[in-house]
């Protein structure tokens, strides 16, 4: 009676064990599912999101992911429902081979937690495989004197499903010699053998053909064939009999392929030929069969291939000897592999969070890692650490996980990658070692604000510049990354000169390159003062200030403005008032010039650019001050023009220029008389202009005519004069020295009045130029031989008029004789010489009308005579009374004097005291007629 009390009790006890059973694996983390094989992908296998009590939502969020061991990712999560999923199609036989039962574990990391939790899954088998015998057809050979109840082993199938799933049962077609008999061995396998019911006769019967059925006991049912020849064979009563039943070895699994096992030896004690033995391997699996090789005729058993104890460690083979007459002997070989210390530690990167940011604090997660060593005992365990003086260290984690942290604060401006390398060494004999690199990356914060090289800059631009040149580049460097390190450039907002400063300057806000937006004027601004801004994109931004010095260089851009003399308004001419008794050096006026511009640029010189009497004033080269160089004469015409040019110094040098208008006077109202000659006209007419100069050229050249004229009856005059001075003797001593002036007057005329008339259609183009006197000699007096005494002594008249008497006498001078072609015409006919020919350019023929002209005014006045020798020939015979501009064929006519041996000289400057500027030729030659 006590038994049925206890056995409520021990049920209760058994609840119990298996609830705290239960809440051990709970309080493990540990989650089972069963899933079965050969299952679709995507196949539900278990709610995960309910065990790890997170919504299917959240799986993404708290870095909810599978982590394992194998290559072969078999399940997957499925981030919608929060179930775990198969990845893919699984194969029990593959994953278990034999084994009762299969379980996968897997990991799954909760990542913003740094929790594990282990999955175990059971793959439950499916009838999806046949059972397969080694051989299609077998043949057996049975000794005619068998016995009826003889037994012989039938190839044994093979069915990869376990349970019920795998091979069951055997089946041998219907035979009046034979039946089947079916053996369970101690492990559970099921051996079918083949049993003699009736005695053989091979005389009857040589050969029976047999059919072996084995099949499975799954839904549905699955089976294969084997054909069995039996063949009958004469007498041989005695079968090989092995030396041991059960064969032991153990093997180290690093032996090299060629090592011997063994040798096993079965006997016979048959004689002759069905004594003799053959060796086989009899029961094997398709992976085994290439790692072990048997010798058929010695038994002797080696290593065919390198044998792995990872993959296996133990090998279970079964040994069949033959003999002629097909009597049997069996054998089983048991081998047992080693372990070696030959697999180094694997480190798979499970997690890595890169990058990591720089203000990270002090135990961040920065990795996961998974160590395994496939070797077992010692060769497997595995101790990991890291190299280097590093700020990350290594801990330990649950089962073969360790996490990678930081032990101290980052700075990405010194480092910004780190190279860690993670050591993992067994403890194996010789220990082996994993070197796994990880390459972490700083994220950067924005710590630094942008910087500049120096505190302060200094530009230059020159005037004038180009809307949009470039003037200045700053650039500021910041040792952050990315936006933190992307700096924009701006200048603080200012006002110049009541302009905001932003209509001067502009800046490229990325490039930090200066650009003007007006064309600076140095005149109106010197200088900017400018404070530029360098920012980051950072989140909050940061930035930093530096000042700009901006100076506006001066360019030449301003030409000299005249101050004095101004021109009047009312239309008028400004006159300046020179009397004619003025000193060389006399203070006429003064010119007055400024310059805008600065330094060099603003430097003056003035110079005197034409002047209508040439040599009468000079202007200073700094000063401007117009005074005269000579004293003034009678013969200087009241009004005179001169044309002063101011220029400075710049580059390239700008000028400006003024005309002065010179009134030589004593009196006011000598002046007065001819302003209204002075006064320009208010609108000019250009056609009526032009017909002013051509009616002026006309009449210069009718005075020239008119001039010839008098030149001649002057010449007359005095060729008469000299023959009454034969007669009177020391009477001349008292004639004034002016009357005895030859022809040199005309060269003092001709040198101050050279002038030349541009004339264009358009009159206001037209242009009036005065060059420098031209001092060539040409004709020369006989009053040269008066250079030395203001009086004449008899006998110096004497000597002078003895030399004009054997001038007159003479004939006349071959230096005077020309050529027809070197006879008056156009000057494109005329080969120009040194002998006595003038220069045949249009610009000298017209100077010489200008100065005949004005020699013919002071020839009027009787203050010039015109003599010469007696032999000379007269101007009166070419160009008599009769003579006009029509006579004349063309203004480069070239004009001489013939036969006469006499030239041109300044007779003025003598009859001043002065020798004329330039002439220092003059008095040489004068000097060596006197010694003549």
């Amino acid at each position: 009676m006590a038994t049925p009390q206890n056995r409520p009790r021990r049920g209760e006890l058994i609840l119990l064990c298996a609830l705290l059973g239960t809440l051990w694996e709970i309080g493990r983390g540990q989650i089972r599912y069963s899933v079965p094989e050969e299952t679709d992908k995507g196949s539900f296998v278990g709610n995960i999101s309910k065990d790890l009590r997170l919504e299917p939502r959240e799986l993404a969020k708290h870095g909810v992911r599978i982590v394992s061991r194998g290559r072969t990712q078999l399940f997957a999560l499925n981030p919608r429902s929060g179930s775990l999923v198969t990845a893919g199609r699984i194969d029990r036989e593959e994953l278990c081979a034999q084994s009762p039962r299969c379980l996968i574990n897997i990991n799954i990391l909760v990542e913003d937690k740094g929790k594990l939790f282990g999955i175990e899954i059971e793959i439950i088998d499916i009838n999806d495989n046949n059972p397969k015998f080694q051989v299609e057809d077998l043949e057996v050979k049975i000794n005619e004197i068998a016995v009826p109840g003889a037994r012989y082993p039938l190839p044994e199938a093979v069915d990869p499903d376990v349970g019920v799933n795998s091979l069951q049962s055997y089946q041998l077609s219907p035979n009046h010699h034979f039946s089947l008999d079916v053996q369970t061995g101690d492990d559970g396998a099921i051996n079918p053998e083949l049993v003699l019911e009736r005695a053989l006769d091979r005389e009857e019967e040589a050969a029976h053909h047999l059919v072996l059925t084995a099949s499975d006991g799954g839904e549905p049912r699955r089976s294969s064939t084997v054909r069995i020849h039996v063949i009958v064979l004469d007498t041989n009563d005695n079968a090989p009999v092995f030396a041991q039943p059960i064969y032991r070895v153990k093997v180290l699994e690093n032996v090299p392929p060629g090592t011997r096992l063994l040798t096993v030896t079965a006997s016979d004690p048959d004689e002759g030929t069905n004594g003799k033995v053959t060796y086989k391997f009899r029961k094997i699996n398709e992976k085994q069969s290439p790692l072990f090789q048997l010798n058929e005729n010695t038994g002797e058993i080696s290593i065919a291939k390198s044998l792995d104890y990872e993959e296996c460690s133990f090998y279970e083979i079964e040994i069949q000897a033959e003999d002629v007459g097909a009597l049997l002997g069996r054998t089983k070989l048991l081998i047992s592999v080693e372990d070696v210390n030959d697999n180094r530690p694997e480190v798979i990167i499970t997690s890595l969070f890169s990058p990591v940011l720089e203000n990270s604090l002090p135990g961040t997660v920065v990795a996961f890692l998974s160590v395994h060593d496939r070797d077992s005992g010692k060769n497997g365990h595995v101790v990991c650490y890291t190299r280097d003086n590093l700020p990350f260290k290594l801990e330990k984690s649950i089962d073969n996980y360790y996490r990678l942290v930081t032990w101290k604060y980052l700075d990405r401006e010194n480092v910004s990658i780190y190279n860690i390398t993670v050591m993992a060494s067994d403890l194996g004999t010789p220990p082996l070692s994993t070197e796994t690199h990880i390459t972490l990356h700083v994220a950067d914060i924005n710590d630094n604000p942008p910087t500049f090289p120096h505190a302060s800059y200094s530009a230059y631009i020159l005037e004038n510049n180009l809307r949009g040149a470039s003037i200045f580049s700053l650039t500021a460097h910041d040792p952050d990354s990315q936006e933190n390190a992307q700096v924009t450039y701006s200048v603080t907002e200012n006002t110049l000169q009541g302009a905001p400063l932003s209509s001067y300057i502009s800046i490229n806000s990325d490039t930090g390159v200066l650009y003007a937006l007006q064309s600076f004027d140095y005149e109106q601004i010197r200088d900017l003062q400018l404070l530029v801004t360098a920012s980051d994109s950072g989140d909050p931004p940061l930035s930093s200030n530096v000042s700009l010095s901006l100076f506006v260089l001066d360019q030449n851009d301003n030409t000299p403005e005249i101050l004095y003399p101004v021109l009047p308004t009312d239309g008028s001419t400004g006159v300046e008032l020179a009397p004619r008794s003025a000193e060389p050096g006399y203070l006429v006026t003064k010119v007055v010039a400024v310059d805008k511009d600065s330094g060099q640029n603003a430097w003056l010189s003035y110079r005197l650019l034409k002047a209508s009497e040439p040599g009468l004033f000079v202007v200073g080269l700094h000063t401007g001050e117009v005074r005269t160089a000579r004293a003034l004469l009678d013969r200087d015409a009241l009004k005179q023009s001169l044309v002063v040019a101011v220029q400075d110094h710049g580059q390239p040098p700008l000028s400006a220029t003024v005309t002065l208008t010179v009134a030589v006077a004593d009196s006011i109202p000598e002046v007065l008389a001819e302003l209204g000659n002075l006064k320009p006209s208010v609108d000019p007419d250009d056609s009526v202009l032009t017909l002013y100069l051509v009616v002026a050229v006309a009449a210069v050249s009718c005075v020239f005519l008119a001039f010839v004229v008098v030149l001649l009856g002057l010449k007359l005059r005095r060729w008469h004069k000299s023959r009454l001075l034969q007669d009177s003797g020391g009477r001349l001593a008292g004639v004034p020295a002016s009357h005895l002036v030859g022809v040199e007057e005309v060269q003092a005329f001709l040198q101050t009045y050279s002038h030349e008339v541009s004339l264009t259609t358009d009159s206001r183009k037209s242009h009036l130029i005065f060059p420098q006197p031209n001092y060539a000699d040409t004709l020369i007096s006989q009053e040269s031989c008066e250079k030395n005494d203001s009086l004449l002594t008899s006998i110096d008249f004497h000597e002078c008029k003895n030399e004009a008497d054997h001038g007159q006498q003479a004939p006349p001078n071959t230096d005077w004789r020309f050529s027809q072609a070197q006879r008056p015409g156009t000057s494109g006919s005329q080969n120009g010489d040194d002998t006595g020919t003038w220069p045949n350019n249009q610009f000298d023929t017209e100077m010489l009308q200008a100065m005949i002209l004005a020699s013919a005014s002071e020839a009027a006045d009787g203050s010039s005579t015109l003599g010469g020798g007696a032999g000379t020939m007269g101007l009166s015979a070419r160009y008599g009374p009769q003579f006009t501009l029509q006579h004349v064929p063309d203004y480069r006519q070239n004009v001489y004097i013939p036969g006469s041996n006499a030239t041109l000289t300044n007779a003025a400057g003598k009859r001043d005291g002065k020798a004329p500027a330039g002439g220092n030729g003059n008095k040489k030659k004068s000097g060596k007629k006197e010694k003549k």
